[in-house]
C-alpha cells in the first residue's frame, strides 16, 4: 500500500514518469562510472562539495532553469518527496546554471529543502562533467543521477525538454541500493 501511495507522490501532476528520452543518445554519466567530485556555492559565501556525502546515496538532479514552469514543478515535487529519499539517507542537491542570488530567491519563494547549486562561472563546467549540458542553448539539461555511498553512479536518466521525470525513477534506484545483495 506504500509503494502505491509513493508511486502517486512521485506522479503528481500527472507527469511522464521514468519515460527515456527515446530517439535521443545521450552523453550523460552512466552507471557504472565514478562521479567527478565538485564544489559549488549554495549561497555566495559557502560551497557544497560531492564529497561532503561520501558514505551516503546522493541525487543529482541538473535543471535547466529557476522560474521556468517544468523545473519550478519538478523542484516542488522533490520538496514534497525529500521524506521518502531521507528514508533511504539519501542527499539531493540540485543544479543549474543561474546564479546564485536566483537560486536564493528561487529557493525561498518554492520553500525547497535541499541545496540549489550554482554551475554559474565557469558556466556549465559540472554540468559538462556529468554530460549535462545543452551547447546550444547554454544551461543544463534535465538530467538525473543517484550516485552510490562510494560514489559510483548506479543510476542516470536524461529528460525530454519540456517533461518532468518525476521522481519514482529515483525512488526505484534508492530502493535497488538497498536491495540485499545476491549471494
Amino acid at each position: 500500500m506504500q509503494r502505491n501511495r509513493r508511486k502517486r507522490t512521485a506522479r503528481a501532476g500527472k507527469q511522464n514518469v521514468g519515460k527515456k528520452a527515446e530517439g535521443k543518445s545521450s552523453s550523460i554519466l552512466n552507471p557504472g562510472r565514478k562521479a567527478p567530485n565538485f564544489s559549488l556555492n549554495s549561497t555566495p559565501d559557502q560551497k557544497v562539495s560531492l564529497k561532503d556525502f561520501r558514505g551516503q546515496p546522493v541525487i543529482l538532479a541538473f535543471y535547466p532553469a529557476d522560474w521556468s514552469p517544468v523545473c519550478t514543478d519538478q523542484l516542488s515535487l522533490y520538496a514534497m518527496v525529500m521524506p521518502e529519499f531521507k528514508k533511504f539517507n539519501a542527499e539531493l542537491l540540485a543544479i543549474s546554471v543561474d546564479n546564485i542570488w536566483s537560486h536564493l530567491a528561487f529557493a525561498k519563494d518554492r520553500k525547497l529543502n535541499f541545496p540549489v547549486l550554482s554551475d554559474f562561472e565557469p558556466k556549465g563546467k559540472i554540468s559538462r562533467q556529468f554530460g549535462a549540458f545543452k551547447e546550444k542553448i547554454g544551461e543544463s539539461a534535465r538530467a538525473l543521477f543517484v550516485i552510490d555511498q562510494d560514489g559510483i553512479v548506479r543510476w542516470s536518466h536524461l529528460s525530454p525538454d519540456g517533461v518532468n521525470p518525476g521522481a519514482e525513477g529515483i525512488l526505484s534506484a534508492l530502493e535497488q541500493l538497498n536491495a540485499p545483495k545476491a549471494q
